[in-house]
């Protein structure tokens, strides 16, 4: 009779210990699959911000790198001339050239661009103090030779 009570005790508590531990195993689930689905909405928010910055830039213009394929021109290879060529200006005593102001404290240098399309670039300048942003327009001439005209320039204030 003791053995009968024991052994219905201990199957008793192993299945009271089995049911808490099933329930918090499932509460983990529960939470780890909210969890999940807001890491997944999240994700999906992010891919829809990175589509519309990527709307305003070559790599995301499917117009624009029609354009350049048309003209022979692998897009990629032209971002990486242009802005190669771009940096390079960086490198002329006095400041670059494309950079339409002289700078205050220094010369005027390009630190970084962004491609808007086949045709506009965006550009942060600098001369170590003052900072600004500018345009350039680029296109490859009749002889495939790279043009680099600045649009606009502006420099904010200190």
């Amino acid at each position: 009779m003791y053995l009968f009570l024991f052994a219905v005790l201990f199957i008793i508590f192993q299945y009271m210990n089995e049911k808490s531990i099933f329930e918090s195993q499932d509460e983990n689930i529960a939470n780890l699959t909210a969890k999940l689905k807001k890491s997944n909405d999240s994700i999906s928010t992010l891919h829809e911000k990175i589509d519309d910055l990527n709307y305003f830039a070559l790599q995301g213009n499917d117009n624009a790198m029609t354009y350049l394929e048309n003209l022979g021109l692998d897009p990629m290879e032209v971002e990486n001339s242009v802005a190669e060529t771009i940096y390079d200006n960086n490198l002329i005593k006095g400041g670059n050239p494309l950079i339409p102001l002289e700078g205050m404290e220094g010369e005027m240098r390009i630190n970084k661009v962004k491609f808007l399309n086949h045709r506009w670039v965006q550009a942060e300048i600098t001369d170590g103090t003052y900072w600004g942003e500018m345009i350039l327009e680029y296109f490859y001439d009749d002889k495939m030779k790279l043009v680099l005209t600045p649009v606009s320039t502006v420099l904010y204030p200190r």
